[in-house]
Order: C-alpha cells, then sequence, then structure tokens
C-alpha cells in the first residue's frame, strides 16, 4: 500500500474518533520518538489511528509507556510548531515487523485539517 493510501486510511479512521493515539512513557511522560528507517538523520514521532494498535507497542523497550489520546484540536493547537521545530516526522499506525510509512508534518498536518470536526 503506498504512503498517500495508508495516510489516507488513518484519517478515515481519524475522521469519527478526532483522536489519534501516541505512547507517553508512565513515569516520564516523555513521548516516543525514534530514528527514522526511511530517511538518515531524521526523527519519527509513531501514531497509531486507534489505543488498540498503539497498545500492541508497549512491550520490551516500551513496556512502560502506554497509549496517550490527543484529540486533533490540541494536535493542530500545540503539537504541530514544536515538532516542526525539531523535524520531526509522522510514522502511521507505525508497524515495527513492516515497512513504515513515514510522512512530513506538514502533510500529515493538512490531511488531519481535512477530517477535523469544527
Amino acid at each position: 500500500m503506498s504512503t498517500a493510501n495508508i495516510l489516507s486510511t488513518f484519517t478515515k479512521q481519524v475522521k469519527d474518533s478526532q483522536v489519534i493515539w501516541a505512547l507517553q512513557d508512565q513515569a516520564s511522560e516523555d513521548w516516543v520518538v525514534l530514528d527514522s528507517v526511511n530517511f538518515e538523520n531524521t526523527e519519527v514521532m509513531p501514531l497509531w489511528s486507534t489505543d488498540v494498535l498503539a497498545k500492541k507497542h508497549c512491550v520490551e523497550e516500551w513496556a512502560n509507556y502506554v497509549p496517550a489520546a490527543i484529540s486533533v484540536a490540541d494536535w493542530m493547537e500545540f503539537w504541530v510548531e514544536d515538532l516542526l521545530a525539531d523535524g520531526i516526522i509522522i510514522g502511521l499506525d507505525w508497524q515495527e515487523s513492516d515497512d513504515c510509512a513515514e510522512v512530513e508534518l506538514a502533510e500529515f498536518t493538512q490531511a488531519l485539517a481535512e477530517v477535523e470536526s469544527l
């Protein structure tokens, strides 16, 4: 499946809930950000369209992390500027064993804006 198709599927799943999911450390409240598998010298923040998909990754090195909901509205208001300043890209419905779809922050945010409920 192409990255564009994965992004489209992701946003369709997010449209009704208006929530995206990331992994957050229970103690430090840090978020999972890791090296990109596709781009050198780039960090990626994996995000999931459902808590069930995110929860599958709370094992091994991420055992102390829990799925944390981020509303689309909060994403737009609080997250984009900081992630942009840090040069972070987005991993869509991250799958450790498969090729990971990674998109630029601007492309991801534009797709979210198109499904955001006002």
